[in-house]
């Protein structure tokens, strides 16, 4: 069904909305620069698909599996993704606006060079995904996992990771990066190892 709704919005004016998808499976499907509207996804499958440029507004994905799919240079706004698999996911030079990402998978994906303004993540892994050159404002993390992850030349001011685990992250040889951002007393000693500092 999602199919013949995407030759139809190829075949119209791209755009797709106020419609529910569920336990669909495309594999190598090009979704390029649709306009999705109101439009939800449940425990759908994309293997190697292409989302580039997309335009996903109120729209929601409700435990699908994404992972290694494309969605560089999309666009997102007041959208949800929640229990989802997107590990190796390209996001980068995607644009995230009031958007929330709960209990899901990033593993390995890359966000470089995107743009969060007033998202909110919340027990998302991010293990050894790539956040370079990103831009956050009044972006709210809550029990996130970025253990490896790599923020170079990303200015992490004002961002809280209190309530998140970042071992391991990977900055540029400045530390310039974590100049003003938030950490709990914890992760001290992991930014101090980071700097070459022992604590003894």
């Amino acid at each position: 069904m999602l199919m013949q709704h995407i030759e139809t919005a190829r075949a119209e004016d791209d755009i797709i909305t106020d419609l529910a998808f569920t336990g669909e499976q495309l594999t190598g499907s090009d979704l390029s620069r649709l306009h999705l509207h109101r439009v939800s996804f449940s425990k759908c499958r994309f293997t190697k698909c292409d989302f580039t440029a997309t335009r996903f507004l109120s729209v929601t994905f409700k435990n699908c599996d994404f992972a290694n799919c494309s969605f560089s240079d999309s666009f997102w706004k007041q959208s949800t993704i929640d229990d989802c698999k997107g590990n190796g996911a390209d996001l980068s030079q995607s644009t995230c606006k009031e958007m929330t990402l709960q209990s899901s998978c990033f593993d390995y994906a890359n966000f470089s060079k995107s743009q969060w303004d007033s998202a909110v993540i919340s027990g998302c892994s991010f293990k050894e995904s790539f956040w370079s050159e990103v831009r956050f404002k009044k972006l709210r993390l809550e029990k996130a996992v970025f253990s490896g992850a790599d923020f170079f030349k990303t200015s992490l001011k004002d961002v809280d990771f209190s309530d998140c685990k970042i071992d391991g992250i990977m900055v540029s040889e400045t530390f310039k990066e974590l100049r003003g951002a938030k950490i709990n007393f914890v992760q001290c000693s992991e930014i101090a190892r980071l700097l070459g500092i022992k604590i003894i």
